[in-house]
């Protein structure tokens, strides 16, 4: 007596299950604690620069143990301080800004994001460091540190602004084919948009 069996294709029948339905959905969900910390954290950084930044008074108050006789008190900031106390809360204040930048949304990133990414701390990095340039630029009372800092924050700024305009995916016009953010003003760029457009204009009234 011979007995024939049957096998399932139980991978099949998973693969074919409900769930099917649902696989190429993507749910975007974010959770509130993420958010919450990202906004305490800014402002207790951006508190934190404040006090390094436009109150030197109290950064003296805090920082003075009690003194053998009341003329070793400080009334200022050494100028060395006051360089360093100014920037470091430059920076504290970039940091909390690309902290509430980059909180997470619930909709998805936009196409933009994905054909183009930037990084997250770029523009808040790159405007901190042309202004920090600019101060150190103008501060003649701590010496070569201040054309050291010029330097290293001068090269980082003006990188990351150039990054920022013209970084990423060109934007092409319809039109010439030439990328939009170029420019004729100056230098006279004849591969510019408006230049291209201004030569098929007056090749199309050309009999």
């Amino acid at each position: 007596m011979t007995e024939s069996f049957e096998m399932k294709d139980l991978y099949s029948q998973d693969s074919q299950g409900p769930n099917d339905s649902d696989s190429n959905e993507t749910t975007f969900t974010v959770d509130g604690t993420l958010s919450l910390w990202s906004w305490t954290t800014a402002i207790l950084i951006t508190t934190l620069a404040a006090v390094f930044t436009l109150f030197p008074q109290l950064q003296l108050f805090l920082s003075q143990t009690v003194p053998a006789s009341s003329t070793e008190y400080r009334t200022s900031l050494t100028p060395l301080e006051s360089f360093l106390s100014t920037h470091f809360g430059l920076w504290l204040m970039a940091l909390a800004a690309s902290l509430v930048l980059n909180i997470p949304m619930a909709s998805p990133p936009v196409a933009r994001r994905v054909t183009n990414p930037e990084h997250p701390v770029l523009m808040p990095f790159t405007i901190t460091a042309l202004f920090g340039a600019f101060l150190s630029y103008n501060t003649r009372s701590v010496g070569s540190l201040a054309s050291v800092y010029f330097f290293v924050t001068g090269v980082s700024g003006i990188w990351g602004l150039w990054a920022l305009v013209f970084g990423g995916a060109p934007y092409l016009s319809k039109k010439t084919g030439a990328d939009k953010r170029t420019s004729a003003f100056i230098f006279g760029n004849k591969s510019a948009t408006s230049q291209q457009k201004k030569r098929q204009r007056e090749g199309q009234k050309k009999p």
